[in-house]
């Protein structure tokens, strides 16, 4: 089944009492992922493949591979 044209279904969503919101999505046999979109700002992807992407907000962002290499750009994490 797909959502919006892409190859995923979305299997669960919301918002925490500090305004934070969540999405989680299952891409069948390729896995599962989510990501977070935070009040202040930032937000974080988990990806079926097992890379991850974190983006402060404030300019600073976080890209880790699936093989586990970092790339971090500069600006201020929160």
């Amino acid at each position: 089944m797909t959502s919006n044209g892409k190859d995923y279904t979305y299997t669960g969503h919301g918002t925490n009492d500090q305004g934070n919101h969540y999405c989680s999505r299952d891409y069948g046999s390729n896995g599962t992922g989510y990501h977070y979109s935070n009040s202040n700002g930032s937000y974080y992807y988990s990806n079926p493949n097992g890379s991850t992407y974190y983006n402060s907000g404030t300019g600073y962002s976080q890209y880790t591979t699936p093989s586990g290499d970092t790339h971090k750009s500069n600006g201020t994490s929160k």
